[in-house]
């Protein structure tokens, strides 16, 4: 069986997307985990599948699978991605599109300079909807992280954040504590790890350990975390460039209910095929 995708990058946040719109497509962990394989398969951070949607006022379903083959709710940098695959195959004439996904319908908007803008929604902070386990909706609160104590800011911006800010990115323990973090006992459905260095009062710089995919170049939703984490804490005003070491994302939030908009590039990077006989992970 031979299998067309479109390798896709966002801040070198990587991508296979899948068109289930013109083929029918029965993508499994184990399919999903061969296709990321960088040495058996396509390579990538996640694969994202676009679906016709089961709702009638929205253009297109999205999901998402990590290259761990699990399957998520969000991800920013892919939701740019996605929405620029739909524009240039053909899929919609529309700049701004309505997606469904699993955490709710986003809002993606191709602008003039070739740069997408998602309505990622408004951030959740209840402990019981990111899910975390706290009795507590304290915005700062401490985790137990191999017996070192963390502070973090839990949230969920279609997925659950794990937000610290730190004094210097670089030497923060992304690849120790991150793994700790992502699977600590508080957050059943684990959880992406962000460590965010203020920079000015509208820049920080990021990293982000992500659930099911490691340490990435960039991190979309990460990037939404943090921002909101950080103007909530009142560290930083909105707009903030938020800076990883793929690129630079805006991220702009008015408070409360409002959405979080989240700005960046969406690049593709060539079409292929794959012979799902032959190769092997």
């Amino acid at each position: 069986m031979k299998l067309k995708f479109t390798k896709m990058q966002g801040l070198g946040n990587d991508f296979v997307v899948l068109d289930g719109v013109r083929t029918t497509l029965d993508v499994t962990p184990a399919l999903a985990r061969r296709l990321a394989d960088r040495h058996f398969g396509i390579g990538c951070d996640q694969i994202l599948i676009v679906e016709r949607p089961a709702t009638p006022d929205v253009d297109f379903r999205y999901r998402i699978f990590n290259a761990d083959g699990g399957e998520v709710s969000q991800c920013g940098n892919g939701a740019r991605c996605f929405a620029r695959f739909v524009r240039d195959s053909g899929l919609t004439a529309k700049d701004e599109i309505r997606v469904e996904t699993r955490s709710g319908v986003i809002a993606p908007k191709l602008e003039a300079n070739g740069e997408v803008t998602v309505d990622m929604g408004p951030p959740v902070f209840d402990p019981a909807r990111i899910p975390f386990a706290s009795e507590s909706a304290a915005l700062v609160q401490v985790l137990d992280v191999d017996g070192k104590a963390r502070d973090i800011t839990a949230l969920s911006m279609g997925n659950p954040h794990a937000v610290q800010v730190v004094a210097d990115v670089e030497r923060a323990p992304v690849l120790i504590e991150g793994p700790l973090i992502e699977s600590h006992a508080r957050f059943p459905e684990r959880v992406n790890a962000g460590y965010a260095e203020v920079v000015d009062r509208h820049r920080l710089k990021l990293r982000v350990w992500e659930r099911g995919a490691g340490e990435t170049l960039a991190c979309g939703t990460g990037a939404c975390a943090a921002a909101v984490a950080c103007i909530r804490r009142g560290l930083v005003d909105s707009p903030v460039r938020v800076s990883t070491h793929g690129g630079d994302l805006t991220i702009r939030w008015d408070g409360e209910d409002n959405p979080v908009l989240m700005t960046g590039p969406a690049v593709a990077v060539f079409d292929g095929e794959i012979d799902l006989d032959e190769s092997r992970a």
